[in-house]
């Protein structure tokens, strides 16, 4: 039998999908459960648009609270207390800036299902984080990415 793969995430990451299959199973299954049955009402399915609507959002609905099930059963909560306090993991939050002379950026390492780049959350499986984990402040690091080869230098890990 295949070994299941695993869902690293912070406890918050972890919450916030809690909170979304909540949502999914208690509001959003619910309300597409009575557009279907107001559709239906309208008679002729062939030919009716909001039925089709409303059996693709339940069809979107139901896999995504299967996902969200799979990656909560398999997920494992990230513990930084075994790694230094200045060394790049996941779930903490890391600045460094590109050689020679850019600004400085700032990313939380995070797991894949939480990634979230437009608001500072990059996943451990990007080439970015990959070359960034364990690695300490002050280190300089050279980084593959798609485009090619950067240098960076840690700034700050919190």
């Amino acid at each position: 039998m295949a070994e299941e793969k695993s869902y690293p995430m912070t406890a918050e990451g972890k919450q916030k999908l809690e909170e979304e299959l909540e949502n999914l199973r208690l509001v959003r299954r619910p309300e597409v459960i009575k557009r279907i049955k107001i559709a239906r009402s309208y008679g002729d399915l062939s030919e009716n648009s909001e039925y089709e609507s409303a059996k693709d959002e339940q069809s979107f609905v139901e896999s995504r609270i299967s996902q969200i099930e799979h990656m909560l059963q398999y997920s494992v909560i990230i513990d930084n207390n075994d790694v230094a306090a200045d060394e790049v993991s996941m779930g903490r939050q890391v600045t460094f800036k590109e050689l020679p002379d850019e600004e400085p950026e700032t990313y939380q390492i995070v797991g894949e299902s939480e990634f979230d780049p437009l608001n500072g959350k990059i996943s451990n499986e990007s080439p970015m984080a990959k070359g960034l984990i364990g690695h300490k402040v002050g280190e300089e690091v050279e980084i593959e990415i798609p485009n090619g080869t950067i240098n960076v230098k840690i700034l700050e890990v919190k």
